[in-house]
């Protein structure tokens, strides 16, 4: 009975079960209708908080906006695998519970909330860049290319008018930009776009765990953890290691960008 009520997410439904019980004057009886009740305040602030990382959005809708996507990226900081970006439309009506910034949310959470947000967003994209092309480019340049990316295959699914994005404006793309500081931990759409883009790039990681053993990727992701430090220097680079990133580039005798 606990687990079953500590899953229920309809308040109306939980209010009946107290309204039910309330009059109940045995022990047992009113030690449930008191869970109820809490369960149900629990509900109605989770609302309130996702409902709340609308609040931007709905400015932006009220100025005739009608097609809004959420753009974030995953894999700046890692040493090695590519940089992601994912751009998700979100139904206008959109209630999530659990929704937040990916980093707040442990794996399982993520996985979950990534295939809810994928069955009901109204669409969603990719955006990817390979180590190769970061060390070409740089990893901002990368990183704003892999956006770009998915902004421009968004587009050919639905008719995207305005783009709320993390900490940055994407060059070279003409529709409007909103960039919020810490989006993805007080915008819904670009904390569903995080989500999306970590849970892809961590399945990536992980099947680069497969080909590549005795790194780690599976558990750091490519970033520079002690045990992925000492695995470069016992073992050496990888084809997905980024070459222009310090401490691999320092094995390899060359210059650096940060990383």
């Amino acid at each position: 009975m606990r687990s079953w009520v500590a899953q229920e997410s309809d308040p109306e439904r939980l209010a009946e079960w107290v309204s039910a019980i309330a009059s109940d004057p045995r022990k047992g009886a009113q030690a449930l209708a008191e869970q109820w009740s809490r369960r149900r305040a629990n509900v109605m602030a989770e609302r309130a908080r996702v409902a709340g990382l609308f609040a931007s959005q709905k400015v932006i809708a009220a100025q005739g906006f009608r097609c809004i996507a959420g753009i974030d990226e995953v894999g700046v900081g890692p040493l090695a695998g590519p940089v992601v970006a994912a751009a998700v439309v979100l139904p206008e009506r959109f209630d999530l519970p659990g929704l937040n910034d990916s980093k707040k949310l442990s794996p399982a959470s993520r996985e979950r909330l990534a295939a809810q947000i994928r069955d009901c967003c109204r669409a969603f994209s990719l955006g990817e860049v390979s180590p190769e092309e970061i060390d070409r480019r740089n990893i901002l340049q990368a990183t704003l290319e892999a956006m770009r990316r998915a902004v421009t295959d968004l587009c050919q699914e639905v008719a995207v008018d305005h783009l709320m994005v993390d900490a940055r404006r994407i060059p070279g793309v003409s529709l409007p930009q909103t960039p919020l500081i810490h989006g993805d931990a007080i915008d819904g759409s670009i904390a569903a776009a995080s989500i999306v883009a970590k849970v892809y790039r961590d399945s990536l990681m992980q099947n680069f765990d497969h080909q590549y053993p005795g790194y780690g990727f599976a558990r750091h992701m490519g970033y520079g953890t002690a045990e992925h430090l000492a695995a470069l220097r016992r073992l050496g680079p990888t084809p997905i290691h980024r070459r222009s990133f310090a401490p691999v580039a320092s094995l390899l005798g060359r210059s650096t960008q940060d990383g």
